[in-house]
């Protein structure tokens, strides 16, 4: 029993530390840009080792290393994605980093005449993506913590869940950016190095030699092309060439939504905020793609190593979906102690990430629906944070109640359609505001609502929610029972026609549209987001010394030639 009470144990020591971030964080809030955006105090290496915890999933950790041990080659393809996605998200970062101010709705209602429905229509897609990759955490926290802990019972995942989701709005709702961001940042060099511990145990085992790792780990998978591409996906179906064609189809899609999904999910853009200049955010880019980078070629010796210490029978028999293999590598390697240590790092994994998730959604609906669409841009500040600070635990609350019910399904496959809807819905709003000068309001929220609604529709008569059957068992593998059968879209993954679809929405909405644009606000936009010139910046510290103008406060902002202010900290932004 040492093993469950050291975990429980550790999991109560993180929580005490980052408790303490929360109520310092609180203490040093003073307004939105603290709220919001960290006071844009952080460094760029702060910043990169947040975004990489953000995007550090428990999903990443435990799913993508089950994944591998499981499936091979096939799982490594996986990880690819993740990592790739990147790429494109050092392209826009900076472009969106000057252009916006909290939120992805400021990038998209900086040039437009209609802000109100484009900044509702910014909510929506914020609220729907992050409740349904939070859902999918919130189930996961329930399944690990009884695993870690020794307890399956219904009780025990109830139980585990509102903790989960109690801490996180305590997270949002007193530290805001300030103390998620530090969280994160701890979350991260936690993941970092217990991984880092990890691979370096798994690899001396083989006298660091990666070939004896991987032929051990063919070995004890008992599959021929365990090295080998199509065990998992774009898997070749003997005498059926049309399905063999809808999985290399669905491979494709599911890789198009992790490679451009990422610069559109709304708690990954929110980040782009919390650094006080464009080359501070490229910055922590650059520091986020090293990390992750790494991270996901540990993830290679997690899975194989796993394969080869642990065995594929093994690992099937804890979890048949493999997400606990890392947790069985690391008792394999280092006993209860490294067990423990692995599980609270995970458990850290999930409550950085589900914070973020709750202030990606909670700043949006202040400051976007309250601030812009129901205060016609002029609230006060203390209003908009108290607004946040409820909203957080409305978020919260409801994704406790969503995931008590979905405690027993299997939620996996929102963390796939998450990306999806960021790379179907916000991607196409994002780029095309960027870089189109006709786009107008009425096309933002074409494409929003278009990608968005094909995404989630393609998913629900997908074989992920019903008609999809175990040849052998004849058990369903899909969210519905056997024998409900209403899917008519082949796809599991439905990026490769929901995220043209957004783009075709987004166009056909512009011109079809009889809305005029302004010329001018588009040529502020791109000199603004190429160059910075008017981007928000950190808020000059206060002297201490008293002014020589005898203590008279100057204005809240400066007026920029451009006719945007600097650093004022309320309005409309753009």
């Amino acid at each position: 029993m040492m093993g469950p009470a050291l975990t429980f144990t550790l999991f109560v020591l993180f929580i005490a530390i980052t408790l303490v971030i929360t109520f310092w964080a609180r203490a040093n809030t003073r307004g939105t840009d603290d709220y919001y955006a960290g006071g844009r105090a952080f460094s760029g290496a702060q910043n990169g080792l947040a975004l990489a915890g953000d995007y550090m999933s428990a999903a990443s950790f435990l799913g993508i290393a089950g994944i591998i041990a499981l499936s091979g080659y096939d799982g490594f393809l996986y990880s690819i994605g993740f990592l790739v996605a990147w790429l494109l998200t050092l392209l826009l970062v900076e472009l969106m980093r000057n252009a916006g101010r909290f939120t992805m709705a400021d990038v998209l209602s900086y040039r437009v005449r209609r802000q109100p429905r484009v900044r509702t229509a910014a909510v929506t897609s914020t609220v729907t993506v992050s409740v349904f990759y939070l859902l999918a955490q919130m189930v996961g926290a329930g399944a690990l913590v009884s695993l870690l802990l020794g307890v399956s019972t219904d009780t025990a995942k109830i139980v585990t869940i509102v903790a989960v989701g109690a801490m996180m709005i305590v997270y949002v709702m007193f530290g805001g950016m300030k103390g998620t961001t530090w969280v994160q940042i701890i979350k991260a060099v936690l993941l970092m190095g217990g991984t880092t511990v990890l691979t370096v145990m798994i690899l001396s085992r083989f006298g660091f030699n990666l070939s004896d790792m991987l032929g051990a780990a063919a070995r004890n998978s008992g599959h021929a092309g365990f090295l080998q591409p199509g065990g998992r996906f774009g898997k070749e179906v003997a005498g059926d060439p049309l399905r063999t064609l809808v999985n290399k189809l669905d491979f494709i899609s599911l890789a198009l939504a992790l490679v451009l999904g990422t610069a559109g999910l709304p708690h990954i853009v929110s980040r782009f905020f919390t650094v006080p200049d464009a080359r501070a955010a490229r910055t922590s880019v650059n520091w986020a793609i090293g990390l992750v980078g790494v991270f996901y070629l540990m993830t290679l010796a997690l899975g194989f190593g796993a394969t080869a210490l642990v065995g594929q029978d093994a690992i099937t028999a804890q979890d048949p979906a493999g997400n606990a293999a890392a947790l069985q590598l690391a008792r394999a390697l280092g006993g209860d102690v490294l067990l423990a240590f692995i599980g609270a790092v995970a458990f850290a994994t999930i409550l950085a990430v589900v914070s973020g998730l709750v202030l990606a959604s909670s700043t949006s609906l202040a400051h976007d629906y309250f601030g812009h669409v129901l205060m016609f841009g002029r609230p006060r500040e203390s209003q908009e944070v108290a607004v946040a600070r409820f909203s957080s635990c409305v978020i919260g609350l409801l994704a406790i109640g969503l995931a008590v019910i979905a405690r027993h399904q299997n939620v996996a496959f929102l963390v796939a359609l998450a990306f999806a809807m960021a790379a179907s819905a916000n991607l196409p709003a994002i780029v095309l505001s960027l870089f189109w000068r006709r786009f107008n309001s009425s096309g933002v929220v074409a494409g929003i609502y278009g990608g968005l609604g094909a995404s989630v529709l393609l998913v629900v008569l997908s074989p992920v929610v019903s008609g999809k059957v175990d040849p052998v068992s004849g058990r369903s593998l899909s969210l519905l029972p056997a024998g409900v059968d209403f899917h008519v879209f082949p796809l599991e993954n439905p990026g490769l026609v929901s995220i043209p679809f957004g783009f075709l929405c987004a166009v056909l909405g512009t011109l079809l549209s009889d809305e005029k644009v302004d010329p001018e606000r588009y040529q502020e936009l791109s000199v603004r987001s190429l160059t910075g010139t008017g981007s928000h910046r950190a808020p000059a510290r206060r002297s201490r010394r008293r002014r020589k103008d005898g203590g008279r406060k100057k204005a809240p902002g400066l007026r920029h030639p451009e006719g945007t202010q600097t650093d004022t900290p309320k309005g409309d932004s753009p």
